[in-house]
C-alpha cells in the first residue's frame, strides 16, 4: 500500500494511530476523530517529520462532516477504525453503540461508495461473534453492511489488543504502581490477545489481499487465561500484589470465539489469516 490517499477514521485511537504510524511514510493520510487533542497532536507530530498527514475533528455520525471529508480528500483507501469498543459503557447506553457503530459506519460506507473508493477495510472484533452484548451486536451489523458492498470492501476481525487504550494491561500496571490489588473479572476467563503493532500490520496485509466481500480473520493462536496473565504482570513487577476477583460485568463472556460455527466450516486458511467469503 504505497502512494495512496488513505482515510483513517478514529485516527487518534489505539488502532487508528498505529495504522497512521505504519502507513504515513509511503502514503498521504487524512484522519478524522472526535478526539480533538489526540487528532491535533498526531497531525503536528507527523507534519513536523515532513510527512503528508492531515486531520479533521469531527463525528462520523454527522453525515455533512463525512461528506466534507470525502469531497476534500477524495480517498482511494479507507480504514474504518472509529467505533465504541467497550462492552460495559455500551450496555449502559446502547443508543450510543447504534448511533456511532452502526449509523456512523453507514455514513462512511455511503460516501465511500459515492466517491468510488477502491478499498474499504472495516476493523471488527471477536465480540461480534455469538455476542451477548450491545457493542458486539452493533459491530456484527457493521460487518454485514460492509461485506454486502462487494468488490473492494472487506472486514478484518481480531481479538483483544494488548496495551490499547482502556485494555487490561495498562489498568493492571496502574494498580501495581499504586500498590492496589490487581482486579480480574473471573479466573476462568480467556481472551485472544496480540500487540497493537502485530494486529495493525496484519490488518494492512489483509486489506491488501482482500478482493471484496470477505471477512478476514487474524489467526491469533491460542486463547490466554486472564488469571495467568495477571500472575505474569505481578511476577514482572517483583511486588507482592494480591489478585481480586470482581465478577463478570453485564455483556461479558468467559470465553470468546473468532468465528461462528458456520464460518468455521467454510473458512480457508491462508498464511496468518482465515478467509470467509
Amino acid at each position: 500500500m504505497r502512494n495512496k490517499r488513505i482515510l483513517i477514521t478514529g485516527m487518534a485511537g489505539s488502532v487508528g494511530s498505529e495504522l497512521l504510524r505504519q502507513l504515513a511514510p509511503e502514503n498521504k493520510i487524512y484522519g478524522i476523530d472526535i478526539n480533538e487533542t489526540g487528532c491535533f497532536d498526531l497531525v503536528e507530530e507527523y507534519q513536523n517529520e515532513g510527512l503528508s498527514v492531515h486531520g479533521r475533528v469531527g463525528d462520523i455520525r454527522n453525515e455533512a462532516t463525512v461528506e466534507e471529508v470525502f469531497s476534500d480528500f477524495l480517498p482511494q483507501v479507507v480504514f474504518h477504525a472509529a467505533a465504541y469498543k467497550h462492552v460495559t459503557p455500551m450496555e449502559q447506553a446502547p443508543i450510543e453503540a447504534i448511533q456511532t457503530n452502526i449509523m456512523g459506519t453507514y455514513n462512511i460506507l455511503k460516501h465511500a461508495k459515492m466517491h468510488e473508493v477502491k478499498k474499504f477495510v472495516l476493523i471488527s472484533t471477536d465480540k461480534a461473534v455469538s455476542s451477548n452484548c450491545i457493542m458486539g451486536a452493533s459491530k456484527r451489523m457493521c460487518e454485514i453492511m460492509v461485506k454486502n458492498q462487494g468488490k473492494g470492501f472487506v472486514v478484518v476481525r481480531f481479538g483483544n489488543v494488548l496495551g490499547s487504550r482502556g485494555s487490561v494491561i495498562p489498568l493492571w500496571q496502574k494498580q501495581v504502581d499504586e500498590g492496589k490489588p490487581i482486579t480480574i473479572t473471573d479466573p476462568r476467563m480467556e481472551r485472544y490477545m496480540m500487540t497493537i503493532e502485530q494486529a495493525v500490520n496484519l490488518v494492512i496485509t489483509a486489506g491488501e489481499m482482500g478482493r471484496g466481500g470477505e471477512i478476514i480473520i487474524l489467526d491469533m493462536g491460542r486463547r490466554v487465561n486472564v488469571l495467568e496473565l495477571a500472575k505474569d504482570v505481578i511476577k514482572k513487577s517483583s511486588k507482592d500484589i494480591p489478585i481480586k476477583t470482581i465478577g463478570i460485568r453485564p455483556g461479558e463472556m468467559l470465553s470468546e470465539k473468532l468465528m461462528f460455527a458456520e464460518e468455521e466450516r467454510v473458512a480457508k486458511k491462508e498464511g496468518n489469516f482465515y478467509i470467509i467469503k
